[in-house]
This record gives structure tokens, C-alpha cells and sequence, in this order.
């Protein structure tokens, strides 16, 4: 099943005083690049985190947002810390801040402890919070992937009947090609058996059928491999699929089938594109 590498995700989970929400955006990329922002008195599992999210996603320019919002009773707070926050926000911000803003931004401020440890209920809630969070990702990437697919399969379908639409010309071309050249030959004697032993020679440089039997597997294989989503694997061959349009291309030596390598080629182009944001 093909998967987008875009992808965004929300998970929360509370304990009796704090609530805390995990985001995640991700974007294409070639390899894994994963960003965790969070409170600093958390910063311990930030490992762990990264192993599961490795885990889990696999691939992509991975942004991660943790965050809570404390709900402890005005008796657990230090007055003193309080005060201090305030003061040294008031000092840094313009004076249009009220005071009950600039309340609001010290309570998320953690007050720094040598003796703190965060208690278990934390973890465990951050940790729900992120696995429902990739979860969400996941969902997302594969709804994404369920358009991507559509696209894939109709541009790679175009190929396949613009494939078709070559063998029309085969033969008008080639006897274009042998017109052509007795044309230019004009009144020159020649040995019509050694004549017709370099034609031969020379359309059969012209020949494309390997080239369209090769097309033709690559464009079967690629199909079968969208069912597995791999992204790579779909990219590799399409580079393959790239070579034989591009030999058909050099071959042809006809206007009407230069046209329909373009085509080819524009086509080859969009599935390129949409390639690079698959996983």
C-alpha cells in the first residue's frame, strides 16, 4: 500500500495535573530528519521518543511538538519563583502585556529544581499522547497515498497506451527511411546486393523492439510494486522505464513518433514527481 510521506497527527493524555499534547508534521525527504521540541524538564526520554518515532515512521522531515498545559491548585506553587518569572518577563516584554498575560506565560515556565524528577504518570502520558499522535500520522499518510496511487496508475497506464500507439509507424517509417535514401542516392550506380546488406545493417540499428519488450516489463513490474508501496524500489524503476523511452526517442526518426515520447516523457516526469513524497 502506498504511503505519503506528508503527514500530520495530534494525540493528548492527562494525568490529575497536567495535560499534555503531542503534534507531528512531516514532509518528504531522502532519508529520516526527525525535530523534537519540547519542555526542558522532559528532556530525558528524548531517546526514547526518537527510537519509537524511528520505529513507527520510517522516512520524512519529521517535526515533533510536545506541550502541556498544568493544572496545579495555587497552594503547589512557589510564590517566590512566581514572582521572580514575572518580573524578569515584564523587564523583556512591551508594556501592552497585561498583567494577567504575563501570569498565564510564567505558570508554563517549569521552575528549575536540582531535586525534580518528573513522576511516572508524566511519562506515561506523553507517551500516549505520541503513540496516538503517530498513529494519526500513519492514517493520514495512508489517505494521502490512496490519491497518490490513483495518479501513479493513470500516468503509468498513459505510458503503457502511448506504448501501443508506436507500432503503427514502424513500418511507414522504415519504408520512409529506404525512399529517402535511394532518393539522395539519385543516378549513382551501385551494387544493389551490397545496397541492400547495408540497409539491412542500418534498420536493424533502428529497430526498437527489445526497446518496447524492456518498456513494456518495466511497466508491468512497476504496477505489481505500487501494491508494496515502496517508494525507492518504484523509483528505480522508473529510471529503467526512462532509459527505453529515451533509446525509443533517438530510434524513432519519425515526427509523428517523436510526438508520442514526448508524451511518454511528460508522463514519466509527473510520476517522478509524485515519487518523491512516497515512503
Amino acid at each position: 500500500m502506498i504511503q505519503s510521506m506528508t503527514g500530520y497527527g495530534k494525540g493528548e493524555s492527562e494525568t490529575n495535573l497536567k495535560k499534555f499534547k503531542v503534534e507531528i508534521k512531516t514532509l518528504n525527504s531522502k532519508g529520516l530528519d526527525i525535530s523534537i521540541k519540547y519542555p526542558n524538564l522532559y528532556r530525558e526520554k528524548e531517546l526514547t521518543w526518537r527510537k519509537k518515532i524511528r520505529e513507527k515512521l520510517e522516512r520524512g522531515k519529521i517535526d515533533v511538538f510536545i506541550n502541556y498545559e498544568s493544572e496545579q491548585s495555587k497552594t503547589d506553587i512557589n510564590h517566590k519563583w512566581l514572582k521572580s518569572v514575572m518580573k524578569e518577563l515584564q523587564s523583556l516584554s512591551s508594556d501592552t502585556i497585561s498583567s494577567s498575560d504575563l501570569l498565564m506565560m510564567a505558570l508554563k515556565i517549569p521552575e528549575p529544581s536540582s531535586n525534580y524528577e518528573a513522576p511516572n504518570e508524566d511519562w506515561e502520558a506523553i507517551e500516549s499522547a505520541l503513540i496516538k499522535s503517530i498513529d494519526a500520522v500513519k492514517a493520514f499518510r495512508l489517505k494521502e497515498g490512496e490519491s497518490l496511487n490513483k495518479d501513479l496508475y493513470e500516468n503509468i497506464s498513459k505510458i503503457e497506451k502511448n506504448l501501443t500507439r508506436i507500432s503503427p509507424f514502424e513500418n511507414e517509417r522504415i519504408g520512409s527511411l529506404k525512399k529517402k535514401i535511394i532518393g539522395r542516392l539519385g543516378d549513382i550506380e551501385i551494387d544493389k546486393d551490397r545496397f541492400e546488406q547495408e540497409m539491412i545493417y542500418y534498420l536493424e540499428k533502428l529497430d526498437i523492439n527489445e526497446e518496447k519488450v524492456r518498456l513494456k516489463l518495466h511497466i508491468s513490474h512497476f504496477k505489481k510494486s505500487m501494491k508494496g508501496g515502496d517508494g525507492k524500489k518504484l523509483g528505480f524503476i522508473s529510471q529503467e522505464i526512462g532509459r527505453e523511452i529515451n533509446t525509443l526517442g533517438s530510434k524513432s526518426n519519425h515526427a509523428e513518433m517523436q510526438k508520442i515520447v514526448i508524451e511518454m516523457k511528460e508522463g514519466l516526469e509527473k510520476i517522478k514527481e509524485q515519487l518523491l513524497n512516497i515512503l
